[in-house]
């Protein structure tokens, strides 16, 4: 049977997981795969393994027991090693990035910043800013069999739409990466701006959530800020 691996801690991590259980049903028990300075925390994996809510909740909550206690490598869901010996294989041979990347991580969490902006208030600002989406609009309206220049409006406003949002995107990221110790830039929704996720130190969370809260009330109504966290810090592993 093949082991799911969940996270990664240093070997002197304390492992409280008493009435936590792993992925599965019925619930997998959890055991450490320990090497000499690392441990992972595995259970056995069950057959057709899907991303189902119930089994994604567990990894979650393996993950969140892991943190309480300090710095956790989180693995992304459904990773699978052929058996437990492997698992020590792949410690020993990744040591000291791991130790590395934990003594980095060690006190940070995660947070995820999504931000949305009305569409059609998006559109009326290329409409007022730029000349040749006006000349185009104002040519399809006097002639609505005009395809050319109906395909040429389609273009130059999807054009602008993705130059604006990038743009917004980055400026976004500037005026919060200064609240973070690093940035990581996700893919954005077609209907979204960005989708940041930021590693905050624990202490400054608040301090973090007020400028994400700063940013939403600089640009009013037609954004809508999405603050996802404390989350295990996976886009930074």
């Amino acid at each position: 049977m093949s082991t799911y691996v969940y996270g990664i801690t240093a070997a002197d991590h304390p492992l409280r997981l008493d009435g936590v259980h792993g992925v599965g049903e019925p619930a997998a028990p959890l055991r450490a795969v320990r090497t000499g300075s690392l441990t992972a925390v595995v259970s056995d994996a069950p057959e057709g393994l899907r991303a189902k809510r119930r089994d994604v909740r567990a990894h979650q909550g393996v993950l969140e027991a892991l943190m309480a206690d300090g710095a956790t490598l989180p693995m992304r869901f459904g990773l699978l090693a052929p058996d437990d010996d492997q698992v020590a294989t792949a410690l020993d041979a990744g040591d000291d990035t791991y130790r590395a990347r934990l003594a980095d991580l060690d006190g940070h969490v995660e947070y995820n910043v999504k931000v949305a902006r009305d569409e059609d208030d998006l559109l009326r600002e290329i409409v007022t800013e730029s000349q040749q989406v006006r000349e185009l609009r104002e040519r399809t309206i006097a002639d609505p069999g005009a395809h050319d220049e109906r395909v040429a409006l389609g273009e130059v406003i999807s054009h602008e739409v993705s130059a604006r949002r990038s743009a917004e995107a980055e400026l976004l990221t500037a005026a919060l990466a200064p609240s973070a110790k690093r940035v990581s830039v996700g893919e954005a929704a077609a209907n979204h701006i960005a989708s940041l996720s930021f590693l905050v130190p624990e202490k400054d969370a608040q301090a973090f959530a007020r400028a994400v809260q700063r940013e939403a009330d600089l640009r009013g109504d037609a954004y809508t800020f999405t603050l996802t966290g404390p989350l295990p810090p996976y886009s930074f592993v």
